[in-house]
C-alpha cells in the first residue's frame, strides 16, 4: 500500500467519531461506525447543498398558507419529539417545502433537517392528521439514529472501496463526507428502522394531538396510488404488505396517551425560504 493512500484510508476512519457498539434512543442495539454527533455534522452540510441546489432551480414553495401549515402541523410534532427526547432540544428544526406536484415524498436527516414535496399534498389530499404521520415517521428515523445507521453503512462500503483501491494500487478515493450523508438519505431503511418510525412516529403524531388511525389511511393513500407510478416515499420506505394491520393493532394503545387529542402548542422551526 502506498503511503498517499495509507493516508487516505486513515483519513477516511478518522474523518468520523467511530462508536462501535451503542443503544438506540428506542432501547435497540446498534453497530455505529458513524456517531450520531458526525452524522449530524454531516447532514447539515448535505441539507445546505440540497437547499442550495433547490433554490437555484426556484424549486422551494412560496406558498404561504402551505408553509403556514407545515409549520403549524411540523412544529407540534417537535413539540413532541422534544418531550420525548429531551437530546433533540437543541436541533435546528428546519423543513424545505419544495414545489413539485409529482412527487410524492419527504424526509428528516440527522439534527431535524427537513424536506417535504408538493406533491404530499396534491396527490394524497392530506389531513393534518395524516401529515403528522407522515412527519412523525421521517422525524422518528432521526430520533433513532437511522441516519447515522445508514451512513455507517454507506461508509463500510466506502472503506472497502479504498481498501480494493489500495490491493489495486488505484488513486481514486472518493470524498467521505457530505456525500455519505447524501447517500445515506437514499438507501432504503431495513425492516426493524420501519417499524421502529412506524412505531415512534404514531406515537409522536398522537402525542401531539392528532388521531392515531390517520396511520393506516394515510398507507391506504399510498397504495391507491399504483404500481405504475409508485410514490418516491416507498423507494426508501418499503411497504410489507403487514404494514397497515401492524399500524391497525397499535391504535387503541395510542389512544390511551391523548384521549382527547389535545393539541400541543408548535415549536417554532425554519421554513427554508
Amino acid at each position: 500500500m502506498s503511503l498517499q493512500l495509507f493516508c487516505r484510508l486513515c483519513l477516511a476512519i478518522g474523518f468520523f467519531s467511530i462508536t462501535g457498539c451503542a443503544t438506540s434512543p428506542t432501547g435497540r442495539s446498534q453497530f455505529l461506525i458513524v456517531s450520531p454527533e458526525s452524522a449530524i455534522q454531516q447532514s447539515r452540510g448535505a441539507y445546505r447543498s440540497a437547499v442550495e441546489v433547490l433554490r437555484e432551480q426556484e424549486k422551494l414553495s412560496e406558498d404561504p398558507l402551505l408553509q403556514a401549515r407545515v409549520r403549524r402541523v411540523t412544529g407540534r410534532v417537535v413539540t413532541a419529539a422534544i418531550q420525548e427526547f429531551p437530546q433533540s432540544r437543541n436541533w435546528d428544526w428546519s423543513v424545505a417545502v419544495v414545489d413539485d406536484d409529482d412527487t410524492v415524498n419527504a424526509w428528516c436527516m440527522a439534527g431535524g433537517k427537513m424536506a417535504v414535496y408538493t406533491g404530499l399534498f396534491e396527490q394524497l389530499e392530506l389531513t393534518d392528521a395524516e401529515f403528522a404521520q407522515i412527519m412523525g415517521h421521517e422525524i422518528s428515523h432521526a430520533l433513532a439514529n437511522h441516519t447515522a445507521e445508514r451512513m455507517s453503512q454507506a461508509l463500510a462500503v466506502e472503506l472497502g472501496v479504498v481498501a480494493v483501491n489500495a490491493a489495486s494500487n488505484s488513486q481514486g478515493v472518493t470524498d467521505s463526507s457530505r456525500l455519505l450523508a447524501q447517500v445515506a438519505l437514499e438507501l432504503p431503511n431495513s425492516r426493524t428502522a420501519e417499524r421502529e418510525a412506524d412505531r415512534l412516529g404514531m406515537r409522536l403524531a398522537t402525542l401531539a394531538g392528532f388521531d392515531p388511525e390517520a396511520a393506516v389511511t394515510l398507507w391506504q393513500k399510498m397504495a391507491s396510488l399504483g404500481d405504475e407510478r409508485p410514490p418516491e416515499f416507498l423507494s426508501t420506505h418499503p411497504a410489507p404488505n403487514d404494514r397497515q394491520m401492524r399500524l391497525n393493532h397499535m391504535i387503541p394503545n395510542m389512544r390511551l396517551l391523548n384521549p382527547r387529542q389535545t393539541k400541543l402548542p408548535a415549536t417554532p422551526i425554519t421554513i427554508i425560504p
